[in-house]
């Protein structure tokens, strides 16, 4: 998910170096590769329209599908459901005492409160969005959150021990400083089943940091809630070699760039056969670190910055007359950035004629086909016609001041993130049977 403003994403991933010790996996046995790797059930999850907020001007736009990750906190162990988030740092629960979905820090023994004067506060914090600062009463240091979609949380600085898999985890947990937010507004998280966000990008206080995790992966399948978090080296048989592209990385302090995102460079999108004119300079990062592509698995879709938008819209449209019925209505723009939709009579597919998008970096490229180029809106028909709308959305609508690669669109793609090398890797696979080879029951 993109935060407002300076660093654009939120949640996190974990470490190539064994931490067999901290953390048992679903797995009964290690990966047979070198370093250990170990294995975790990844859940696509569902928010219902319920746990939607009252309001539909809050957001700006929301999340319909998240992925999720099973986690036990404190001592002794609380389960937790926690939204897995490469764009965001700081991971955070709600925390209270009576709700069953909240952390209850009162009931953990290992619970500590980091207060103001403490390093992690004054110096550890620095990649947040927004600067913690101390609560002048109780002295602990306070932190807020806030995203791009106008989700907030807001609470303080703590930390407890973290194990990743279910309660009866190993006896050595991970210590890590989290969140502990006692106010939490966010389309990212389904009250009903999510305790909180897991941050898994770069920055200091992520979870891969703090764990010293320096290759993380996962898959998501578009068949079903299954999908596979791998942490330490993809060295699996059944599986295509990764295509890699290295990390972007502007060390100057720029105002709109995210310097510890997972940032890549978008060199061009395809359509079909068609390379669209969009020219390179409009892809890279300007003067002030707007526009830079990051790889993002707590935003749903992708969003592509205006000029860039429009010529793919254009191109689309074209390619698909004759093949999709076009809404037509000017007036509806689905979560305020999707204004490209169609009409597909109800219980039938998107047809098979509609042409791919292909977003190619350098020395790799991501293949959108299919339905992942198409949602259905829940809720919206017109006479015995669906509307489906395009699964790119404009930044500018937003807005964000980058290039956000969403997790709808990796679906069955294997995706690593390889901290060690500074780069990203992408694999075709189909992920529901990569789970089932990998034994995960979900």
């Amino acid at each position: 998910m993109a935060t407002l403003l300076l660093p654009f994403l939120f949640l996190i991933f974990l470490s190539q170096s064994p931490i067999s010790l901290s953390i048992r996996p679903n797995h009964p046995h290690p990966l047979p590769s070198k370093p250990k790797s170990l294995i975790f059930p990844l859940k696509t999850r569902s928010i219902p329209p319920s746990s939607l907020p009252s309001s539909p001007n809050k957001l700006r736009f929301h999340h319909n599908v998240t992925l999720t990750v099973s986690l036990s906190v404190g001592t002794p162990p609380q389960n937790a459901t926690m939204v897995l988030d490469t764009g965001s740092e700081l991971s955070w629960l709600r925390c209270a005492t009576s709700s069953p979905l909240s952390f209850n820090p009162y009931a953990s023994s290992s619970f500590s409160s980091i207060p103001c004067s403490s390093p992690t506060c004054v110096s550890q914090a620095r990649d947040l969005p927004i600067p913690a600062t101390c609560e002048k009463s109780s002295k602990k240091c306070h932190v807020a959150l806030s995203y791009s979609d106008a989700s907030t949380s807001e609470g303080s600085l703590s930390s407890d021990l973290f194990r990743l898999g279910d309660m009866s985890a190993s006896p050595s947990p991970i210590r890590t400083t989290f969140g502990c937010m006692t106010s939490a507004f966010d389309s990212a998280l389904d009250p009903t089943a999510t305790t909180g966000l897991l941050g898994m990008n770069r920055g200091a206080l992520s979870f891969v940091t703090q764990t010293e995790t320096r290759r993380f992966s996962y898959c998501i399948s578009d068949r079903d809630s299954s999908g596979v978090l791998l942490i330490g080296s993809t060295n699996l048989p059944f599986m295509l070699p990764l295509n890699y592209t290295p990390f972007v990385q502007i060390n100057l302090p720029l105002p709109y760039f995210d310097r510890v995102a997972y940032s890549v460079q978008l060199d061009g999108i395809r359509v079909g056969s068609t390379q669209l004119p969009i020219p390179k300079s409009v892809l890279l990062p300007d003067h002030t670190g707007a526009g830079q592509t990051m790889v993002d698995s707590g935003t749903q879709f992708t969003f592509l910055l205006g000029d860039p938008y429009n010529i793919l819209r254009t191109e689309f449209l074209r390619q698909t007359e004759g093949i999709l019925t076009p809404l037509n209505e000017p007036d509806y723009v689905f979560q305020g950035a999707f204004d490209l939709c169609f009409r597909v009579p109800e219980g039938k597919p998107v047809p098979v004629y509609v042409p791919s998008v292909a977003l190619v970096f350098k020395g790799a490229e991501m293949v959108v086909a299919g339905e992942r180029l198409l949602y259905k809106v829940p809720g919206e028909k017109r006479g015995g016609d669906g509307v489906w709308c395009f699964t790119f959305g404009n930044s500018d609508l937003v807005p964000i001041s980058a290039y956000v690669i969403g997790h709808h669109h990796q679906q069955n793609v294997w995706v690593e993130y390889d901290l060690e090398n500074g780069r990203v890797g992408f694999a075709p696979v189909k992920c529901d049977v990569a789970s089932q080879k990998l034994g995960l029951t979900l």
